[in-house]
């Protein structure tokens, strides 16, 4: 039985491709630390000829992991979409950050993903067909002062997806690494980044699911977000390296120090 599979599906981005795919009359299995929620979200979204199943995983632990994909084996699901979505930020300095919250988001952002690729693509491989949405992020793409676990992590995201999505193409699995700008979601008081948000302007989390959902279709394999967020990327391919990471400071603390 096929399945989309989508993590940090209990609010937000997640929520809203959850939504699209449940339109689309895809089965979905939604995973995420908060199961009230994921129930809630079965219960709204739930329709007579679809199958809405919910698991409780923090995909920050690896041991929650394996019991995740040692339940998608018992059921025999067959995972033919995965949404890598699951993340968090932190916006610290780094003698000011707590160790144990950066490695949570290092499992998180950038352990969990691969993860979850690894042990799902054989199938997708095998059976000729597959799509893999991975969640980067603009941040990826820069250097991040004062919040540099979070954009690195991200560009660990951004060039794996790309490495396995070229490597997987040839099975007619297809890898999109989606790369939004700031958008509206419960980001900003995990991440504590409310000046870039106040700098630029945010995208609903329903336009970016509408965006990914529709570059998933079209087999697309990269995917930036806005117009702006666009033409920031090529623009920075012509200045030079400190420049950017003085740049990239201003946008995440005022003053960039």
């Amino acid at each position: 039985m096929d399945f989309t599979l989508i993590t940090g599906a209990s609010s937000g981005l997640g929520y809203n491709l959850a939504k699209l795919y449940s339109n689309d009359n895809c089965n979905l299995l939604l995973v995420a630390r908060n199961l009230d929620k994921l129930n809630k979200i079965k219960e709204e979204l739930n329709k007579p000829n679809i199958i809405i199943d919910t698991y409780k995983c923090d995909v920050s632990n690896e041991s929650e992991l394996e019991n995740l994909i040692s339940y998608i084996n018992e059921k025999d699901y067959f995972i033919e979409r995965l949404v890598n979505n699951a993340g968090f930020g932190d916006q610290k300095k780094l003698l000011d950050m707590d160790l144990d919250f950066q490695m949570e988001m290092i499992r998180t952002n950038s352990i969990a993903p691969f993860y979850l690729m690894k042990k799902l693509s054989p199938k997708m491989c095998e059976k000729k067909r597959g799509y893999i949405i991975n969640v980067a992020s603009i941040a990826g793409l820069y250097p991040g002062p004062n919040m540099c676990t979070y954009h690195a992590t991200k560009a660990f995201l951004y060039n794996i997806s790309l490495a396995i999505g070229y490597e997987l193409k040839q099975y007619n699995v297809h890898v999109l690494t989606l790369c939004p700008g700031p958008f509206n979601s419960n980001f900003t008081s995990v991440a504590h980044n409310d000046y870039t948000f106040k700098k630029i302007k945010p995208h609903s989390s329903e336009y970016v699911a509408k965006v990914a959902y529709k570059a998933s279709k079209k087999k697309k394999s990269f995917k930036i977000v806005g117009f702006k967020n666009r033409l920031t990327y090529f623009v920075s391919r012509f200045v030079s390296t400190p420049f950017l990471v003085k740049s990239s400071s201003k946008n995440i603390t005022k003053g960039g120090k």
